[in-house]
């Protein structure tokens, strides 16, 4: 088998013979009367007039041989699916047209060709082509048809190979935009208007998680890539009066990868002013229900070990409740080294022995139980700083959609009680100056903004998880561009 170099060197001598034969090998414009997939909608048209026409694209295949030769031309339209064959016969072809492209031309070059529709004996809907010049000549071969890029380094690496040879992964990528359009559109048509936050912050706010620290150099200011889609900027927009907003964008939280986790990804938040996490909870479920049947046309998945149905009543399932039901630790009472030994138990790794970080770390060992659609509800206030408190309980109006075994998603009736607030922000304080490097920065302009008054609010947010669990699939494989560390 040839090696790298030697199929480069190979196809730049055919290079030259491109441009000894007076075309340009990298123009700028060819013909190209209309995409491959209207070439199909217009072909009956077309081959009963003879007309003429131009169509351009990228060789996947080259059969044939002698007089006729039969080259398949893709563009990427109609999700991916258009193809178009194109028939070089000899004695339709000037002759050195066609030796130039039986000597010159290879599976993955990208060409130009003109002629007429015609059917052929099979039935292929074809161009005759009766001149033809090169779009781009490839320096590189495409991988085997049928087997793709088999190495996974190598296939997120050169993923815009990866996703011309492989249509399933294309298709997710579709999928993922539609995903958003869809949730774009509904919180539109229920009066939400799409607004835009800083991205860079002086502290983070809105989740707990470790950011990634840079600097501006203008203002000679250490500065954060934001960890939520501007929670709290958007809060201070039902304060400025605006009734619903929501935000699609990146967020980035410098910890570690998993099926579930990256480090840069998509997330949307809404915020909704004088409704609550009732309100909060008919919405999500309105919303998720319409984004599967819009983008995956059904409720009904299996995913990751569990099937559940999004249009099936959803259950209510109560934080502490839980726990004691699958681990018999009474989360309120509990101590830490008894929390510990149960997770020990378990064989539970966790990181930290603060009482916050032990009470998630035995959550999310639960949640793996379940498989939804379901509600989890009444979270200790130690785990959720920015949620208004139930009356009487040291627990929150904060609730999260659970499917699959995780949570997708994450609301509360946000806390506006600038006193409590401040007493909250001073207890994520001292889980930093501990060592805690997820706890939540504090904000004091924030609590400034809810002195001036922030109406009652639901924030809700969520992201690329609950994608990744409808298509079944780890969340850096549908990453259009997952990163990667630089070859050495």
């Amino acid at each position: 088998m040839a090696s790298i170099e030697e199929l480069r060197e190979t196809r730049k001598s055919k290079l030259e013979l491109i441009k000894e034969a007076g075309m340009n090998p990298y123009p700028g414009r060819v013909p190209r009367t209309f995409c491959l997939a209207d070439a199909k909608l217009g072909f009956e048209e077309y081959a009963k007039s003879s007309k003429e026409v131009s169509l351009a694209g990228r060789i996947m295949a080259i059969r044939g041989q002698g007089a006729i030769l039969f080259a398949v031309l893709y563009d990427g339209k109609n999700d991916g699916r258009a193809r178009f064959q194109a028939v070089f016969k000899k004695d339709v072809i000037e002759e050195k047209l066609f030796k130039l492209f039986t000597n010159a031309v290879d599976i993955g070059d990208f060409i130009s060709v003109t002629g007429t529709f015609f059917t052929t004996e099979r039935g292929e809907q074809s161009i005759l082509v009766k001149s033809w010049t090169i779009a781009v000549k490839t320096l590189l071969p495409l991988p085997e048809k049928w087997h793709g890029i088999q190495d996974t380094d190598e296939r997120y690496r050169k993923r815009y190979l990866d996703l011309l040879m492989n249509q399933e992964l294309r298709d997710l990528i579709i999928k993922k935009s539609k995903f958003w359009d869809v949730t774009r559109e509904f919180l539109k048509s229920k009066g939400f208007l799409e607004v835009e936050t800083p991205t860079l912050e002086v502290t983070t706010g809105g989740a707990e998680a470790t950011p990634f620290k840079t600097h501006h150099n203008d203002y000679d200011l250490d500065v954060y890539l934001r960890i939520s889609v501007g929670e709290l900027w958007q809060k201070r927009l039902m304060a400025a009066g605006f009734p619903k907003t929501f935000e699609i964008g990146r967020a980035y939280r410098n910890e570690g990868s998993s099926p579930e986790h990256l480090q840069e990804f998509t997330n949307m938040e809404f915020y909704w002013s004088f409704a609550d996490h009732e309100d909060g909870m008919d919405l999500v479920r309105e919303m998720y229900i319409k984004i599967a049947q819009e983008t995956f046309g059904t409720t009904k998945f299996t995913s990751r070990g569990h099937t559940f149905d999004l249009a099936d009543e959803w259950a209510r399932i109560d934080y502490a409740g839980e726990i004691k039901k699958q681990t018999g630790i009474e989360i309120s009472k509990a101590t830490d080294n008894e929390v510990m030994k149960k997770l020990d138990e378990l064989n539970v790794k966790y990181e930290g022995t603060n009482r916050e970080r032990l009470t998630d770390t035995l959550w999310k060992h639960c949640r793996k139980n379940i498989s939804g659609p379901a509600f989890l509800i009444n979270h200790p206030l130690l785990v959720a700083p920015l949620a208004k408190r139930i009356e009487g309980t040291e627990t929150t109006q904060m609730f999260q959609p659970l499917i699959a075994g995780s949570e997708v998603g994450r609301g509360y009736s946000e806390l506006n009680d600038p006193i409590d607030q401040r007493q909250r922000f001073d207890e994520q304080k001292k889980l930093i100056d501990a060592g805690d490097t997820e706890a939540m920065m504090a904000d004091w302009e924030f609590v400034e903004m809810l002195e001036h008054g922030m109406p009652p609010t639901c924030g809700f947010g969520f992201g690329e998880r609950f994608f990744a669990i409808l298509a079944d699939k780890p969340i850096r494989e549908l990453q259009t561009f997952p990163l990667m560390k630089p070859r050495e």
